[in-house]
């Protein structure tokens, strides 16, 4: 017999009754009744119930076991009488009659229980995540990434990619985050970069002819943390294609995607592949306020600026500006405190306030109430209603602001806070959209200059000698420049960003040059990639799913944390290996550093 077990803790059934085993795992659980001690033992694929009977010569030792021993469990397996079997358990039709056992480790009295899904603070769970990953919930979603992860390799194979590995170690990329700078020990002074993304060098493996990359590669941002977004390093699934349009990209992407999710979706509605809507950038700001929309919920936001601007209107807080309604189905009657609590949630986030008016009927015609409606009666009203889609017993609410820009952003939050209010949002599916067309470039308000808008490396909708002619004191047409950039979207989560390359080099470094660049900073800035362009490149793009995202969905959760094993703290810090920690003097003198500690306040 083997001398740690012979099957695992979640497989005996049924038809191993009458056979000796050895099970080994950790105590999951520990119950006394009336001298007979039930061991739950617990490892990577179950639990079996175990027991023993006090004239049993293990008894002593069995008795001395706590929560997260480690045993290792001797016996007979006997079948459950009818009244005692355990539907929940795969194991539950059996127990184990414990004749020997053994201790393999013992446990000091636990910081976090393991048994039940208790919740316990970040530095906690996060200090002792060994533990933690002990747990049912977080144990299936580790597994989860793991099938899902397999997954994605086999579909990208399938559908003809080869997965190659890019380095870790390389140069700085303005990529929009801050990067990881790993000092050089043989080259004092100068410093490699952790990649924010495998950007350059999977365009330069298109270069090399290998045509359809792909890899789960490692990404490293020095950023803060959020509950959908993991600071310091994240993992996506990464690829290029050469001699593609952006068509063929969707048509290489969405049935990956969509298959992952309706393997791992659990029955879950998902769009399908080839009905992925595709949403332009600025209709998506406009109907969603938001470039990841939630698609699940029915509300669609519309511009009523033109209204609040007649004449007629005499409500002069929303005179001159950008004003978007977002409609609220079935509102109407609700009370006056749930139009006041998303008054004070808007002003929470920063907005003047919601305005809102409550539609009625007042024998057959349509009539507004709240604080606002007696300034908007007559046609305005109904052509509000008509443009937003709303009729007697729906609400509508306001965003107003001299910049389009916020007024757009506060309407989409109100959207998600709106639709979540009144349970518009089914848990059900999983709704896909690519959002294209993103705008080339943006103005940068505080720096008063163009800036790249999304990726620095795309190609711009525009014909190439005009984009070369162009004047880069045009912010007008530069600022109208669209580019073949794309996202994919899903549930209001951005799972993907991607677009076709730019892979002319005269094209790139006028790009760059619009967004402020000298040529020669470019030249030497991306000296490796400008030079393979200037060596025959063929035409080529990709994207970059997040797995982490992708995962976190699946899982039904609302924090990476949950999905990824081994997780920093929103600060950034590893808890569990003591990280980041200083380095001794003998290291720094190698790489011939020294800190420079802030001054305090």
């Amino acid at each position: 017999m083997h001398a740690y077990r012979t099957h695992t803790c979640g497989a005996l059934r049924k038809s191993d009754v009458g056979q000796t085993v050895r099970l080994s795992g950790w105590v999951n659980r520990r119950r006394d009744h009336g001298g007979l001690i039930f061991i739950d033992l617990r490892d990577h694929y179950g639990i079996t119930q175990c027991v023993i009977e006090p004239d049993a010569a293990a008894f002593a030792l069995v008795d001395t076991a706590r929560s997260e021993w480690v045993l290792t469990l001797t016996g007979k397996v006997v079948a459950r009488s009818d009244e005692t079997i355990n539907k929940d358990l795969a194991t539950g039709e059996v127990e184990l009659r414990i004749e020997q056992a053994a201790v393999q480790g013992q446990a000091q009295e636990l910081p976090l229980p393991v048994f039940g899904d208790h919740d316990y603070p970040e530095d906690t769970r996060l200090t002792y995540r060994f533990l933690d990953l002990r747990r049912e919930r977080l144990h299936k979603n580790i597994m989860l990434r793991s099938n899902i992860v397999t997954s994605l390799r086999r579909r990208m194979i399938d559908q003809g990619f080869t997965e190659f590995q890019t380095p870790i170690l390389t140069a700085s990329s303005p990529e929009g985050a801050r990067d990881f700078l790993v000092p050089s020990r043989r080259y004092p002074g100068q410093f490699y970069a952790l990649p924010q993304a495998p950007q350059q060098f999977k365009q330069l493996i298109m270069v090399a002819g290998f045509d359809r990359y792909f890899q789960i590669a490692p990404c490293f941002r020095d950023e803060d943390g959020r509950a959908d977004r993991s600071p310091g390093e994240f993992y996506q699934l990464d690829l290029e294609m050469s001699f593609v349009t952006q068509d063929d990209v969707f048509a290489a992407v969405a049935p990956v995607l969509a298959g992952v999710f309706e393997e791992f979706g659990e029955g879950k509605a998902v769009t399908p592949h080839d009905k992925f809507p595709r949403i332009p950038y600025a209709e998506a700001m406009l109907k969603y306020g938001t470039d990841k929309p939630d698609l699940r919920n029915p509300i669609e936001i519309v511009d009523v600026s033109e209204i609040f601007g007649r004449a007629e209107i005499e409500f002069k807080a929303f005179k001159n500006k950008t004003v978007r309604a977002i409609p609220a189905p079935g509102a109407g009657p609700q009370p006056r405190s749930f139009f006041d609590k998303l008054n004070e949630w808007a002003r929470g986030e920063g907005a003047a306030g919601l305005g809102y008016i409550q539609f009625e009927d007042e024998g057959g015609a349509l009539v507004g109430k709240g604080p606002i409606a007696k300034f908007i009666t007559g046609a305005a009203l109904t052509d509000m209603a008509s443009k937003a889609g709303v009729k007697a017993g729906d609400a509508l609410f306001f965003s107003a602001d001299a910049k389009a820009d916020r007024a757009a952003t506060i309407a989409g939050m109100a959207r998600t806070r709106i639709g979540r209010e009144l349970n518009l949002i089914p848990e059900t599916e999983f709704k896909f959209c690519w959002i294209v067309d993103f705008p080339m470039y943006e103005w940068n308000e505080d720096d008063k200059k163009i800036d790249f808008s999304h990726n620095p490396f795309s190609m711009p909708q525009f014909d190439r000698e005009k984009f070369l002619a162009l004047d880069k004191n045009d912010n007008e047409t530069i600022l109208g420049l669209k580019a073949y950039q794309y996202d994919i979207v899903c549930n209001g989560y951005e799972l993907s960003s991607g677009a076709i390359r730019n892979h002319d080099p005269d094209v790139m470094l006028k790009a760059f040059e619009i967004a402020g660049y000298a040529r020669e900073e470019t030249e030497e800035k991306f000296k490796g990639m400008i030079n393979a362009f200037r060596h025959g490149a063929p035409p080529h793009g990709g994207t970059a799913p997040g797995i982490d995202r992708i995962v976190m969905l699946l899982a039904g959760e609302e924090n990476l944390r949950e999905v990824t094993m081994f997780p920093m703290t929103q600060s950034a810090q590893d808890l569990l290996m003591n990280a980041p920690s200083p380095a001794n003097p003998k290291q720094l003198k190698e790489l011939h550093l020294r800190v420079v500690y802030p001054e305090k306040a």
